[in-house]
């Protein structure tokens, strides 16, 4: 556009087409060209006229050829398609193949699992949950507790290796030492994002209780306090801890929702960060790396905001070529 537009002001100040290509390395006819064409259309002229371009060997047949063919049975020996196996089936290349697959969103690896409940007081439970979380009592403390259970202590050696492309990766020997487990407990404050743990040996009814007494024990006694349990058994039948603690009231998620209880997505960041990939040489090691990472996400915890996906089993029944149309 710079040497279209030099063309034209050299043009406009009347010097010859031979001086003006001269100067500015071009051919006369170019000059020529420029100049006819910003005096047939003006400033519109200069721009790149459309092009077709080449033509495209791939077209929209191609493309509902891919989607139809991922609603067809899988080749023999695979349990689904993949990007490879789509190509052979339509004799096209691999990259024409992964072209269409990109431009629809489709992934052929990635997977997504959820759990429907199907528990006949899903709307009331649900509601009752959510509602602690969207809206809870005034002046008290809403809690998401549950535990995970037989962490491993794991002891292997791990790094850094390079593969055969180059790539650095983490890398870790598949033979290890096993040096036991343990129970973590865990109770989030929903209104800060404050984290409280405890780990044990064993998850029994009394493990659980004697947390639930280091927990409330923390708070005033007076306090209004509602906690957020799945349907686990230890979580069941404490009617007598709770006749003694009056101020504290147990919410149950529906069966087979235990993802509606909030600490579970805690549950999901300490296991990226604190045991994926990690080597532990002792239970006294696991246990202080457990204590670690709570004392280390303890200053920077924030509230998380409830929006969870609604999600039908019915999508399951759904076509690549009903989702792509």
């Amino acid at each position: 556009m710079v040497e279209r537009a030099r063309i034209v002001l050299r043009c406009i100040d009347g010097d010859q087409a031979k001086d003006i290509a001269h100067d500015l390395g071009v051919r006369p006819n170019t000059v020529a060209d420029w100049r006819d064409r910003f005096l047939a259309e003006g400033i519109n002229g200069l721009f790149d006229r459309h092009r077709s371009g080449k033509p495209k060997k791939y077209t929209d047949v191609f493309r509902n050829q891919v989607l139809a063919t991922l609603e067809l049975p899988p080749p023999a020996g695979q349990a689904t398609w993949d990007g490879a196996a789509v190509a052979a089936h339509l004799n096209a290349s691999d990259d024409a193949v992964w072209r269409v697959l990109r431009t629809e969103g489709i992934s052929l690896q990635r997977q997504r699992s959820w759990c429907v409940s199907t528990d006949p007081q899903f709307a009331e439970k649900a509601a009752d949950v959510i509602g602690l979380y969207l809206s809870p009592p005034t002046d008290a403390i809403v809690l998401s507790i549950d535990e995970k259970p037989s962490i491993q202590a794991l002891e292997r050696t791990t790094g850094y290796v390079q593969t055969s492309d180059s790539t650095i990766v983490r890398g870790f020997k598949s033979t290890y030492k096993r040096h036991g487990t343990l129970n973590l407990f865990a109770a989030l404050e929903v209104a800060t994002g404050a984290i409280h743990t405890k780990t044990t040996s064993q998850k029994r009814r009394v493990e659980f209780l004697e947390f639930m007494d280091e927990v409330v024990g923390d708070l005033p006694a007076e306090q209004e306090i509602h906690v957020i349990l799945d349907n686990y058994a230890i979580h069941k039948r404490n009617d007598d801890w709770l006749v003694s603690h009056p101020n504290v009231t147990f919410h149950y998620t529906p069966t087979s929702a235990s993802w509606l209880n909030m600490v579970e997505i805690w549950f999901g960041i300490f296991t990226r960060k604190a045991l994926r990939g990690a080597s532990f040489g002792s239970l006294e090691d696991l246990s202080k790396a457990i204590q670690a990472f709570v004392d280390a996400y303890g200053p920077t915890a924030k509230p998380f905001i409830w929006r969870k996906r609604e999600v039908k089993g019915a999508q399951l029944r759904n076509t690549i070529v009903n989702l792509r149309n």
